[in-house]
């Protein structure tokens, strides 16, 4: 929060006339501010581009974003905060039915935003269907170059899309408004605004509704606080043979103009990191026919790279198909078969895998896998109902199988080891509650990471 300064004398301008200015800032949300005595004496300034530098100015979208959003603006370098996994096994975890993913959240409240945030992150993804940014908006009023006051407001967006629904919810949270000093902030108009700047095929387009307040002065806005933005996006508007998908960018805009009598000098408000809203009508996932409404079919998610979490841990029912996943993070070198620079993807963003829903190259990915449990194993492998187990996923596209159809593509960059065959199936079973709860799209604007827990 702003402290309050003591008053400082402020000199006249030759003519006698002030020179009154307001110098803007867009800075982390819930960091902590210089105070306007810090300011008035120097301090304050290398504090404020120290804040401004965390804002990672001219990024624009969350380190996670997959699809053509990605490529629109520059992504963060810092991992979005995520919501904490859990295996479904051990002390005080919630219950996870048998070979099931769990179901992933569809909302969040102001305060776990604010948690999520904390005071130096730009987004939190707690599921591809509830997320939300933030940034705080500073102000330094300037008579004749002397700060006289600071003033400040945060926004926090949150973006929640309900189960099979096409309609994206924006709520926009302005809290922690405050002043200091000697400001006009009182009477400032303030202008929101939720841009979509780009979609995927261009010319899409939206229903929108809510409540955005438009413009409205500091003190309005402060009384107001909390309004919503509904976004829909009707199907038959995407590309893609049973696919109709459409990505875009969505954008919350914060400008204002100066009150009488001054001038701004810097940003004139901020843009928040933009969000990357995703809508199909997958004939492979729910929702597909719209429950016989055409107009309502497929469903809208956040196109962003989202965990597959398995557990190793004693109990788990997919505990060794875990472990081998594991082995073959840790020590790929020790996997079958042996290739010497081997690394599978999946581990990080940076390398993530991609679903396929061709039967004939999961077909072919398993072909290829069994072929090295045989070459490793022998032909009775699958003695005491063991199942040749493949990783990356024989749905995916960097499966056992890539080579064959991209020779850029490392070949033997899998392991392929025999697992009981009950785990084998609680694994695959897991893995196809998860495509179809996350909505899963075939193909390279789509991706996951796996993450283990041991």
């Amino acid at each position: 929060m702003l402290a309050v300064a003591s008053a400082t004398p402020v000199p006249a301008s030759a003519d006698g006339s002030d020179d009154l200015r307001v110098e803007s800032y867009v800075l982390p949300v819930g960091a902590v501010k210089p105070s306007l005595e810090d300011v008035q004496n120097g301090r304050g300034m290398e504090r404020l581009r120290e804040l401004a530098a965390q804002a990672e100015p001219g990024v624009g979208l969350a380190a996670e974003t997959v699809g053509p959003a990605a490529t629109y603006a520059a992504l963060s370098h810092r991992a979005s905060v995520s919501m904490p996994t859990s295996d479904g096994t051990g002390e005080g975890a919630p219950v996870r039915p048998m070979a099931t993913a769990p179901e992933p959240p569809r909302t969040m409240t102001f305060e776990e935003c604010k948690r999520g945030l904390g005071s130096d992150k730009a987004f939190y993804v707690k599921s591809r269907f509830a997320v939300c940014d933030g940034a705080s908006f500073l102000q330094t009023w300037v008579r004749n170059n002397t700060p006289v006051g600071e003033s400040m407001f945060n926004v926090r967006v949150v973006g929640t899309i309900a189960k099979n629904s096409r309609t994206i919810d924006f709520q926009y949270y302005f809290t922690d408004f405050a002043t200091t000093g000697s400001t006009g902030a009182s009477t400032m108009p303030i202008t929101t605004k939720g841009n979509i700047p780009q979609s995927w095929p261009a010319g899409a387009r939206y229903t929108r509704g809510g409540n955005l307040p438009g413009t409205k002065t500091f003190t309005e806005l402060k009384a107001l606080r909390t309004f919503h933005q509904t976004v829909n996006a009707a199907p038959g508007q995407g590309s893609g043979r049973n696919l109709d998908s459409l990505f875009a960018v969505y954008e919350p805009a914060i400008s204002y103009a100066p009150p009488a009598g001054w001038t701004v000098r810097g940003v004139h408000g901020g843009k928040l990191f933009m969000l990357a809203p995703r809508w199909e009508a997958a004939s492979y996932l729910a929702n597909s026919t719209g429950g016989g409404n055409p107009a309502r079919k497929g469903a809208a998610t956040f196109s962003y790279l989202t965990t597959l979490t398995l557990s190793a841990r004693q109990g788990a029912e997919e505990r060794a198909e875990a472990q081998h996943i594991h082995q073959a993070f840790l020590v790929p070198q020790d996997t079958k078969p042996y290739m010497s620079a081997k690394k599978v993807p999946g581990q990080t963003a940076a390398d993530p895998l991609h679903r396929t829903v061709s039967a004939r190259r999961i077909d072919d990915n398993r072909k290829a896998a069994v072929k090295q449990c045989r070459r490793y194993w022998g032909p009775n492998y699958t003695s005491g109902g063991k199942e040749c187990d493949e990783y990356p996923f024989a749905s995916t596209y960097e499966g056992a199988a890539e080579h064959d159809y991209d020779p850029e593509a490392q070949k033997f960059n899998f392991s392929a080891k025999p697992i009981p065959g009950d785990d084998n199936g609680a694994g695959g079973s897991l893995l196809k509650s998860f495509y179809a709860k996350n909505r899963m799209i075939d193909g390279l604007d789509d991706g996951f990471i796996v993450k283990i827990v041991t």
